[in-house]
């Protein structure tokens, strides 16, 4: 789901840190292996997160859908030593899968994977101290992930959500039950006072808030 030309996308990608190889490896096994690859996060998006999560160095990341792992890992980049992830995915159909692709890193460690709806692990989750959270799981749900961690959140610390432009669809004439859906959490943060907020036209779009 890009929103930017084709052209475009390939030089943003050409002139950013080069994809991983084991990350390289997941895109394939997703595509080939998985409903819905799209999903993915991907090259350009994946060194997004994990730039975000280095200039961060957070000790403690939040992730609202797992999916095949490849954004765990970007974000688990970016923890300090002792620092841990902790990533919710509602499908146990993946747990395989995922294992063995978090087994194939340096950060395995690092990553606490919850299995089942989301609501219910953030309520089970001890922490209000995490440094930063990104939100891409099922988008009518969005605002309240948002609303659940946001006290789970450290003052400074962030949270992103994905595909918020839902393939320019929000800011054109489309009305259907899903567009209606983002463009009102777009709105309810942009209304939202104690939060400093921009939306990054990065593939289907990245909404980055900053709590105050």
């Amino acid at each position: 789901m890009e929103i930017l030309p084709d052209d475009l996308q390939t030089y943003l990608d050409n002139h950013c840190e080069p994809e991983p190889e084991l990350l390289q490896k997941i895109n394939r096994d997703t595509y080939l292996k998985v409903l819905k690859p799209h999903m993915l996060s991907g090259h350009y998006q994946g060194r997004v997160l994990s730039f975000l999560s280095k200039m961060m160095q957070p000790k403690r990341i939040l992730e609202v859908g797992t999916f095949t792992g490849y954004a765990t890992i970007c974000l688990a980049e970016g923890l300090t030593e002792d620092g841990e992830i902790h990533t919710i995915e509602v499908n146990r159909e993946l747990e395989e899968m995922l294992n063995s692709h978090f087994e194939s890193t340096n950060v395995n460690k690092k990553i606490k994977l919850h299995f089942g709806a989301a609501e219910q692990v953030i309520s089970t989750l001890p922490y209000t101290d995490f440094d930063l959270a990104f939100i891409d799981a099922d988008k009518k749900n969005n605002y309240l992930y948002f609303q659940l961690i946001f006290d789970k959140i450290r003052s400074g610390g962030l949270i992103i959500i994905d595909n918020v432009l839902w393939k320019g669809k929000v800011y054109g004439t489309e009305n259907d039950a899903d567009t209606q859906v983002i463009r009102k959490l777009n709105d309810q943060v942009a209304a939202d006072t104690r939060v400093e907020k921009l939306i990054l036209p990065i593939r289907d779009g990245l909404l980055i808030i900053r709590k105050k």
